[in-house]
């Protein structure tokens, strides 16, 4: 097995945190283990030391943590998410896995109407697609608010996997998926009305790198 021999300098006094913006990501300055590209700047995924490893003469940029890494969710992620907060026009919710990695802490999610489905989107309505404590599947777009990752369910795959029914409250038995848009109650047999996510493997979700428009 072929182990990387480039030279590394270690800037001792530059630490880092998640989602610090680094430097500008140039033909000869690129984003290595530890960091990611956002709107042509290098950000720092963990917190930890920054390091500059020499490769075919560009300059690669990573970031070595402390201990346990720290994730971030990045543009592109699949993250799990709860709803904690609904109306008219959005979800708001608390990202709690980005893939199959469970987060240190939660981050703040946002969830448009306009980014709910990929088709018709004037006729979506939020109260039949989602209920605060439902947990979804969601892709995280390119767009930032300050401290909100802006989220989307426009994709077959993405949507409400788990819910509760109305009447059983947040401690009740899971509703079962029936079609693309309704729950049932497995006890009850009452159907709400869910965006519902398509279950597929995680390396069939990944292939898609990009959010639908």
């Amino acid at each position: 097995m072929e182990t990387d021999s480039s030279p590394v300098t270690e800037t001792k006094h530059l630490m880092c945190v998640p989602g610090q913006r680094l430097c500008l990501c140039e033909e000869n300055t690129i984003p290595g283990q530890g960091t990611y590209e956002r709107q042509g700047y290098i950000y720092s995924m963990l917190a930890g030391l920054v390091q500059i490893r020499q490769k075919d003469k560009m300059k690669v940029l990573e970031v070595k943590s402390f201990g346990n890494q720290t994730i971030v969710p990045i543009a592109g992620d699949i993250v799990t998410a709860k709803v904690t907060v609904l109306n008219q026009r959005i979800a708001k919710c608390l990202i709690t896995c980005v893939g199959d990695v469970t987060l240190n802490r939660t981050y703040r999610g946002l969830l448009r109407k306009e980014d709910v489905r990929s088709t018709e989107k004037d006729r979506v309505d939020m109260y039949k697609s989602f209920r605060p404590g439902d947990v979804i599947l969601a892709r995280v777009l390119p767009h930032t608010e300050l401290h909100c990752y802006q989220l989307s369910t426009a994709e077959n795959e993405l949507g409400v996997v788990v819910a509760m029914a109305a009447e059983s409250g947040l401690h009740g038995v899971p509703m079962i998926p029936v079609s693309w848009t309704e729950m049932q109650c497995p006890q009850s047999l009452v159907k709400e009305q869910r965006k519902v996510a398509k279950i597929v493997s995680e390396s069939a979700v990944n292939i898609k790198t990009e959010p639908k428009p």
